[in-house]
């Protein structure tokens, strides 16, 4: 008898999709497998911008003598000359230099272009830092130390040609922007934290002058690798119709502020080198300000990750009262046990407010100036913030000096404090 042939058995097809019919809807659940693709971050998307990472990386090489040459100079002065005071005066001569120096380098930049400018005027600021190393090392005169220092005035702005280029890449997109200008002041922050432990570093382990010679070095080579990227350099505007950001009203105050953000960075710098210096651990004190910029840096990534609630104009005064708020931690560190690791994690706390204050401060300098003229006006607030790093710096190294370093400790808040007192006032912002 013959069997019956076995059903042949097939490959089960993938189900399809359930219909669920009622009396008024048809309902489609597709049961297929499905790939989940997880979108990219938004740090991701900013430097998958065409030439993006070009730039970024030349800029970053140029950026961080940023956090070098300053804790460079202190170092190698304080440790040959035995004054802080001196070292003080000499880094503040220096930077209020920078400050008055700085906008005519920027509007030559975005009148002539980012390349024709920077180069020379990086090269020109390499010869002054050697030239201070030379003075150190030959134990020149006093004034000789002020008069080189003064001829570095002419660094440029990497850190506003870098966002100068953000805004005419990402031109009409506010979100990304907010992004780009975080992911500037986290780089301004890594800066800050790798450069001071890399100063640190060289000066002590090897020669006090070694610091100044590695910064002068990094600067000339990023700052030719950053101009040679010319795609995505803006376009220069020989005759620029606009008034100078100085003269826009809303412009003004905003400096005034920085003024007083940048006495807190000034003072804290010296006075944590000094403070470090008197518990017998100077070469800890580069990363003890590191910490402070790790807080910074990693408060501002997350910050460019987040979408900011209401405009900049309200935030402001938000941010500094939290930044104001936390510098009273390290001085209460200072007072209560002078432990220096006790001071490093307040430090890294405190930290965690300026990345925020300072995006929040540059997105109203971005809106506020005058288009064709964006890297003067960002040049003009980060000469707002080198003019309080000098009164800072001075303030700090006198009251080491002449009081103690823990009492130094109130310079940063008292002009934390000031900060705050002028974002609270009401500015006129129509022209």
């Amino acid at each position: 008898m013959p069997q019956p042939t076995p059903a042949r058995r097939s490959r089960p097809a993938p189900p399809a999709p359930f219909l669920a019919v009622t009396a008024d809807t048809v309902v489609a659940a597709d049961f297929r497998p499905r790939t989940r693709h997880r979108p990219p971050g938004p740090y991701r998307r900013l430097l998958s911008t065409p030439g993006a990472r070009g730039f970024t990386a030349g800029n970053l090489i140029a950026r961080l003598p940023q956090g070098m040459f300053s804790v460079s100079a202190v170092v190698m002065i304080a440790g040959t000359r035995g004054s802080y005071a001196l070292a003080g005066a000499v880094t503040a001569t220096g930077l209020a230099a920078t400050a008055l120096v700085a906008p005519w380098t920027a509007r030559l930049v975005d009148r002539f272009g980012q390349a024709r400018v920077a180069v020379p005027a990086a090269l020109f600021a390499a010869l002054g830092s050697v030239a201070l190393l030379l003075c150190v090392r030959y134990g020149a005169p006093a004034w000789t130390l002020f008069a080189a220092y003064a001829a570095t005035a002419t660094t440029p702005n990497t850190g506003g040609m870098a966002r100068a280029r953000w805004a005419y890449l990402l031109e009409g997109d506010a979100d990304a922007l907010h992004t780009a200008n975080s992911f500037e002041q986290a780089t301004d922050e890594l800066c800050y934290m790798l450069g001071p432990v890399l100063a640190a570093l060289l000066c002590t382990a090897l020669f006090p002058e070694a610091g100044t010679l590695v910064a002068v070095v990094l600067l000339v080579s990023g700052m030719l690798l950053f101009a040679a990227q010319r795609a995505t350099e803006p376009p220069a505007r020989p005759r620029p119709t606009a008034k100078a950001p100085f003269r826009v009203p809303g412009i003004p105050p905003l400096l005034v502020v920085c003024l007083a953000m940048g006495g807190i960075f000034g003072s804290m710098e010296v006075v944590t080198i000094a403070f470090a210096d008197a518990e017998g651990h100077r070469a800890a004190a580069g990363a003890v300000l590191a910490l402070q910029a790790a807080g910074s840096c990693a408060a501002g990534l997350l910050y460019g990750a987040l979408k900011p609630a209401g405009p900049a104009e309200r935030r402001l005064p938000w941010c500094v009262a939290a930044m104001t708020a936390l510098l009273v931690l390290p001085l209460l560190a200072a007072s209560l046990g002078g432990s220096l690791p006790l001071l490093a994690l307040t430090l890294l706390i405190g930290g965690m407010a300026t990345a925020p204050t300072m995006v929040t401060t540059m997105t109203l300098v971005q809106h506020r100036t005058p288009e064709g003229r964006l890297n003067e006006g960002m040049t003009l607030a980060v000469t707002g913030l080198l003019g309080g790093i000098a009164c800072g710096s001075a303030a700090g190294g006198w009251t080491v000096e002449h009081v103690s370093p823990t009492a130094a400790y109130g310079i940063p808040v008292t002009a934390a404090a000031l900060a705050l007192l002028l974002a609270l006032l009401p500015t006129r912002q129509s022209a």
